[in-house]
């Protein structure tokens, strides 16, 4: 306001002088001269009181940014062709895809109805995508016409768990229902006036019967061991633990348990071991499966050689080796697998419920240790077991001169 009024006090004044000139030609100077003046001064106001430019980031910035900031493959699709997507997406699919034909950037004979122009949105199953065992779900969701957001979620891992969990479960099933139908035959039989009259067959069919029982009494201890394990797994065990001084006593249990033709050990245990923090009783049902496998698997007559061992600062090795039969490279990977057998025969023939090197994995876990297996066809086989000890070495500070 206060300009306005200023460039109207010019162009009066202005007016005011003209008058008092004679020459017409000088007053039309003087009254265009004001005018510029005023206007001037109205223009220098408007531009100096010009709003700041923004700072607010774009929609395009925003839109960009949310798509980056999910950790999972996003495409934004225009008209059918990929207008934006997040670097999951182009790890995933390729660089290439950017306004690629969404149906060729995703390249799945499952995709191309689904991302079609009329395809319905929802979610479609998308196997083999990314690998060959992989399982990629398709979200698909129209934002408006002709604009629509493709989510990838991969579910491999939650389908990995339920086809895992699906099989123990048939493989429980059928581990019970082996030694079961054996039972109730033998019963059946028994029951049989002639048979059972005979006191000879009697008791063999008794002694089947234990021997099945007792197998099934394994496989359920087992079953519930796995469990309460599997439920403690985040629960960091805190107990100072010596290890060779419980593989002493394991060896002397199992000793006197399997008499001399299958009891001989030889030790070599480091008795100044730093401790390990453990759940006492787990780490011995690691010992005992550990030896049991040896014992069973190893030749009779051989020896088993347990050692314990320093390794580095901070582990402690304690490893078990058999000189057996070995076992071939290609089932070494699968042996910490429930119910996963090299021969299930003689697995079974010997009491074995196929369970034990999987609960062995999931006690080494809860401890935060590794499993190692080794093994040489003709010669034997070496499992052990890495677990942190219990005092770590203590960090020396550095000073800076």
């Amino acid at each position: 306001m206060f300009r306005i009024g200023l460039a109207l006090l010019v162009i009066l004044a202005t007016a005011a002088v003209a008058a008092l000139v004679p020459s017409l030609q000088i007053a039309a100077i003087l009254l265009g001269g004001g005018a510029a003046i005023a206007i001037a001064s109205v223009g220098t106001s408007a531009t100096t009181r010009a709003p700041p430019l923004s700072t607010e980031p774009s929609p395009d910035t925003i839109e960009t940014a949310l798509i980056e900031a999910i950790v999972e493959p996003i495409l934004l699709v225009v008209d059918g062709r990929v207008r934006r997507s997040n670097a999951a997406a182009r790890n995933l699919l390729g660089v290439h895809i950017a306004g690629e034909d969404v149906r060729l950037a995703i390249r799945h004979p499952a995709a191309a109805s689904p991302l079609s122009v009329t395809g319905v949105d929802g979610a479609t199953e998308l196997i083999g995508l990314g690998g060959r065992d992989q399982r990629i779900q398709m979200q698909v969701a129209t934002l408006a016409p002709g604009r629509r957001i493709v989510h990838l979620i991969d579910r491999t891992t939650n389908y990995a768990a339920e086809r895992a969990r699906v099989d123990f479960v048939a493989n429980s099933s059928h581990e019970l229902r082996t030694p079961l139908a054996a039972i109730i035959g033998f019963i059946e039989t028994l029951d049989d006036a002639n048979t059972g009259a005979d006191p000879e067959l009697r008791a063999r069919f008794l002694s089947v019967m234990m021997k099945e029982a007792r197998r099934m009494q394994r496989l359920i201890d087992d079953l519930i061991s796995l469990s309460r394990i599997e439920a403690e797994k985040y629960s960091l065990p805190v107990t100072p633990i010596d290890l060779s001084a419980l593989v002493r006593e394991v060896t002397s249990e199992v000793r006197d348990g399997a008499g001399s033709a299958r009891g001989a050990f030889e030790l070599d245990l480091e008795h100044d071991a730093l401790p390990v923090a453990g759940d006492r009783s787990q780490l011995s049902q690691v010992i005992h499966n550990l030896v049991g496998n040896a014992l069973k698997y190893g030749r009779v007559g051989e020896p088993i050689t347990i050692t314990v061992r320093s390794e580095g600062a901070t582990l402690i090795r304690a490893s078990v080796t058999d000189r057996g039969e070995g076992i071939a490279a290609e089932h070494i990977p699968r042996l910490t697998e429930r119910f996963y057998r090299v021969d299930a025969s003689r697995s079974r023939a010997m009491g074995g419920t196929g369970l034990g090197l999987a609960i062995v994995k999931h006690i080494v876990e809860r401890h935060r240790g590794r499993l190692e297996i080794t093994s040489t066809v003709g010669t034997g086989t070496t499992v052990s077991v890495l677990l942190p000890t219990m005092i770590q070495p203590a960090v020396t500070e550095m000073s800076l001169e």
